[in-house]
């Protein structure tokens, strides 16, 4: 028998600019002792802010507040807001199976409600994953095949699945490499 912690509901409201049309998932927040801030990837060890900031700006430290090590919360969503990308994660309610923030171990009780997010959304047709479970939980929820990482499936409803490589440290890829991933979904959503 499984010895589940208790459950967990997301912490934080789908970041959903006006003109979305990228939304890029997730799978949960790490536990908040390892917030550097109260929003998405707030884990000062993960690639995803450094990434941002090396593929819209030119510079990986782009995002972070000048002679501070924290990330500029105010940076961060005025560069999504103006590129019409959207932020939310995969699980919704979601129990720790060891206490910590690995895919491994988290159990999803209860998936996004995807239809609802999207209907906010008309202009997105590009979803993006960062990571294997988070792709297997929106291939489950579209009836789609998971797609190979950097690539794309297409749903019954037109939408485009991405399946990014997970922006973790402990995902075994250099920095330049994950955000050539990512470059490629910029440019097939005309955003790059």
């Amino acid at each position: 028998m499984k010895e589940y912690q208790d459950l967990e509901t997301h912490p934080w409201a789908p970041f959903i600019p006006e003109n979305s049309r990228v939304l890029i998932m997730g799978t949960f927040p790490p536990g908040p002792h390892r917030w550097s801030m109260n929003f998405y990837y707030p884990n000062r060890t993960n690639d995803f802010w450094y990434m941002m900031g090396l593929l819209f700006r030119g510079d990986r430290n782009a995002l972070l507040m000048p002679d501070d090590n924290k990330f500029d919360l105010d940076a961060i969503k005025n560069l999504l807001c103006n590129n019409g990308i959207a932020l939310n994660d995969t699980g919704y309610k979601i129990r720790r199976l060891k206490g910590n923030a690995s895919d491994k171990y988290l159990d999803i009780v209860e998936p996004v409600n995807l239809e609802s997010l999207l209907e906010r959304m008309p202009q997105c047709h590009d979803i993006a994953t960062t990571g294997e479970k988070a792709a297997g939980v929106i291939a489950d929820l579209t009836s789609t095949p998971v797609p190979k990482m950097g690539t794309h499936s297409d749903t019954n409803s037109g939408l485009r699945l991405w399946r990014m490589p997970s922006t973790s440290r402990a995902f075994p890829m250099r920095l330049d490499e994950k955000a050539g991933y990512y470059r490629r979904l910029f440019e097939a959503a005309g955003i790059l």
